[in-house]
């Protein structure tokens, strides 16, 4: 009866349960893997069948240079991003649970508001008359402004405010379920605060630190607007590239085989974070 009943709730010879799957597993081959089929074909065909796309991105040197703001600035964002989160996190996971939920709620709250709305505001911050240089030079530290805009350093200042919520979050999980008598312990037995840290709180966080790192690093990769806005021209990032590629010059080959390129690295992280720390661990658990 069991087995009969078990064979019933199985779909055309697919493991039980898989009939409630389908749908969302329907959606994900429409929409995610024809779209990249399709990405990649068209990578391959555009304007005539062969590897030319393939051969003019990693052939020029334009384009080795995208390339390479985008993965600096991607490593620089998701470190410094790191440093700034682990406070705050650790912050949230040891106060006062009802003060800390009024905290984590602003946290929350930035990441409600418009994303070009607070582009916009980093760039009248960060601009030479703007309230950060003006601030620096009232208080005598700097004689000039400095060019915070334009450049890689506006950039990654952008990115770093608008990605802290996507690091803070699995960093906070995995930090409230760290026993605190472990670091209690660790004081007991002689340990300074710093050692208690780098060798009991580092190491019992570092699935927070994955899963947030790579979140952070691969959002990086792929973010447009900020770079567009604060980079400007000079320092085009990875999607820029792509959008006037394809948008400007109709160059779809091009763009596809660039999008691609990115997808595949994107995977490979991914992969590379399951193997390192397993797939529960990857997603923020201990």
């Amino acid at each position: 009866m069991q087995g009969n009943s078990l064979r019933r709730g199985s779909v055309a010879g697919l493991p039980a349960g898989s009939g409630s799957a389908l749908p969302a597993l329907l959606l994900v081959g429409l929409f995610f893997i024809v779209p990249v089929v399709a990405l990649l074909l068209r990578s391959v065909i555009d304007p005539e069948p062969g590897l030319q796309n393939y051969a003019a991105l990693f052939g020029s040197g334009t384009y080795v240079r995208v390339f390479l703001n985008t993965f600096l600035v991607a490593a620089v964002v998701t470190a410094v991003t790191i440093v700034v989160a682990f406070p705050v996190a650790w912050m949230l996971a040891i106060m006062p649970p009802a003060l800390g939920s009024i905290v984590f709620g602003i946290i929350i709250l930035s990441m409600w508001t418009n994303l070009l709305t607070r582009t916009y505001a980093w760039m009248v911050l960060l601009q030479r008359t703007g309230v950060i240089n003006r601030a620096l030079m009232g208080l005598g530290i700097i004689h000039e402004p400095l060019p915070l805009i334009n450049n890689l350093a506006g950039v990654t200042i952008g990115m770093v405010y608008i990605m802290l919520p996507f690091m803070i979050l699995p960093l906070v999980g995995t930090l409230r379920a760290i026993d605190p008598m472990t670091l209690r312990a660790a004081a007991l037995c002689g340990a300074s605060p710093f050692e208690a840290f780098r060798r009991i709180l580092l190491p019992l966080s570092l699935p927070g630190i994955a899963a947030g790192g790579l979140m952070v690093f691969v959002m990086s990769l792929g973010y447009f607007v900020t770079p567009a806005l604060l980079g400007g021209t000079s320092n085009m990032m990875l999607a820029e590239m792509i959008a006037q590629t394809v948008q400007s010059l109709l160059n779809w080959g091009l763009g596809s085989a660039a999008a691609f390129v990115l997808l595949v690295v994107t995977m490979a992280l991914y992969a590379i974070q399951l193997r390192l720390v397993g797939a529960r661990r990857a997603g923020g658990g201990i």
